[in-house]
């Protein structure tokens, strides 16, 4: 008796229809070369970084060619004049690392224009990934162009065009 219960338990289980867990990926690199919005914020911080990057080489152009008249005249300066040279230039590489840091560095002017620029539209690509999420009961969705590796990628699993057309690109 025992052995027919389990017996119908474990055809009832198995012939139970099973709900499996729909995945997706997006290719948000994709997604972003199609918004113009995206693509005109990016030239903006290309153009802002090179901008920066010029004037923080013309400061340690400044550095160097101080330190070359500074090794050219060396014999002939005195101790506190070699002191006072050594002071200026070790001041003006400072400066410049300052102002490396001030456009580049972790909370530099880069990062917030960024930030200003790039990240509501980001935001408004997460925003319209979990909407299409939700609505097609999707369990995952995998970003094909961050890190993580995806060995194969079935493109009927690909919903990169679904985002684009819930944000109005097509």
């Amino acid at each position: 008796m025992k052995k027919s219960i389990i017996a119908i338990l474990l055809v009832g289980l198995f012939s139970m229809p099973t709900f499996a867990q729909k995945n997706a990926y997006v290719d948000t690199e994709y997604i972003l070369s199609k918004i113009p919005a995206y693509e005109n914020a990016q030239s903006k911080l290309d153009a802002l970084s090179q901008e920066w990057k010029k004037e923080i080489e013309a400061k340690y152009k400044e550095v160097e060619t101080k330190y070359k008249e500074y090794q050219t005249e060396i014999a002939l300066l005195s101790a506190e004049m070699k002191k006072q040279r050594e002071d200026e230039i070790i001041k003006l590489e400072n400066e410049a690392n300052k102002l490396k840091n001030k456009y580049f560095g972790t909370e530099g002017e880069l990062f917030k224009k960024r930030q200003e620029l790039v990240k509501p539209i980001q935001d408004e690509v997460y925003n319209a990934i979990k909407e299409i999420a939700t609505e097609g009961n999707y369990g995952f969705i995998f970003d094909k162009a961050a890190d993580m590796s995806l060995i194969y990628t079935d493109p009927r699993y690909d919903i990169s065009d679904d985002i684009l057309k819930k944000l109005g690109y097509n």
